[in-house]
């Protein structure tokens, strides 16, 4: 394929550490669920934000009133740990570098994250001048894996799926990207290593977006 249109970056983990523990944000929604239901409920491999959405709607089929207190309670849990690991976050180094390289290059550079922006941005405070979209959680229409989520940014941009690239550090984004047509790329940068996208492969799987840059110019993707 010839050169590349666009390039949308998840963020935790891909641009930034940001040390955000999933299992315990579940652990705390599992703690407040008991208030909730008749005993605690045990997590499963569901993200902890459908997995709350889940819970309440059980509570909902007995208790309208109660699992709406619950869901409202439980989307308080999960944004205050957000914000909190926003805190102890930073940006890696090269993430800056790249953008602006991308924009030389004339390559369209956006991110889609389920974080929301006041978290995204206590890292990154000037992410919209480095990027052309920026997609988190309260804007999004649905949140990835569904594609809808990769259409937004690109439909903002103006690009074609078929000359564009999802880059993420986590199987979810690289499903996204297969879900929309798009190329797709796994850094282990986060928590995920090498293995983790056995089942899933992407085009590109690297260290780093960093080395994932130099691979892509050396294709003459970028």
């Amino acid at each position: 394929m010839g050169k590349l249109d666009a390039i949308i970056f998840d963020f935790d983990g891909t641009l930034a550490d940001v040390p955000l523990d999933f299992d315990w944000m579940k652990t705390k929604i599992a703690a407040l669920g008991e208030v909730f239901m008749d005993e605690r409920p045990v997590p499963n491999s569901r993200p902890a934000l459908e997995w709350l959405e889940d819970l309440s709607s059980q509570v909902m089929k007995r208790d309208r009133a109660e699992g709406m207190e619950f869901l409202s309670r439980g989307r308080l849990v999960i944004t205050a740990m957000e914000l909190d690991a926003a805190r102890d976050g930073t940006l890696f180094e090269f993430t800056r570098p790249v953008l602006a390289d991308l924009a030389k290059r004339r390559v369209a550079a956006g991110v889609i994250t389920r974080n929301i922006s006041p978290a995204v941005k206590t890292v990154f405070p000037d992410i919209e001048q480095y990027t052309r979209v920026f997609i988190p959680r309260e804007v999004a229409s649905k949140l990835k894996p569904d594609p809808a989520h990769l259409y937004q940014a690109l439909t903002v941009i103006g690009a074609d799926p078929t000359k564009s690239l999802m880059v993420g550090d986590h199987p979810m984004d690289v499903e996204t990207g297969h879900r929309a047509g798009t190329l797709s790329a796994a850094v282990t940068s986060g928590n995920a290593n090498a293995d983790a996208f056995t089942d899933s492969p992407p085009n590109f799987i690297c260290s780093n977006v960093a080395q994932l840059m130099d691979e892509l110019a050396s294709a003459g993707l970028i």
